[in-house]
């Protein structure tokens, strides 16, 4: 299982792949929301939302709380 420190790591460079993509080609919400198969945004939301949630608990288990 990774770090929460290499999770986090992942995440910027995704964050930053994002950004290098959308200001190359612009994104519209309907791609972002449902990219097409096969696309760079493809899988990307939800891969991020559960990196983030992954962190998120990580945190909670660090400082003895829950969600």
């Amino acid at each position: 299982m990774s770090s929460k420190a290499e999770l986090i790591k992942e995440m910027l460079e995704m964050q930053k792949k994002f950004a290098d993509y959308e200001h190359k080609n612009g994104v519209d919400p309907q791609e972002y929301f449902t990219p097409e198969p096969g696309s760079e945004l493809d899988g990307y939301r939800q891969k991020y939302m559960e990196m983030a949630m992954k962190v998120v608990d990580m945190a909670h288990k660090e400082a003895g709380s829950h969600r």
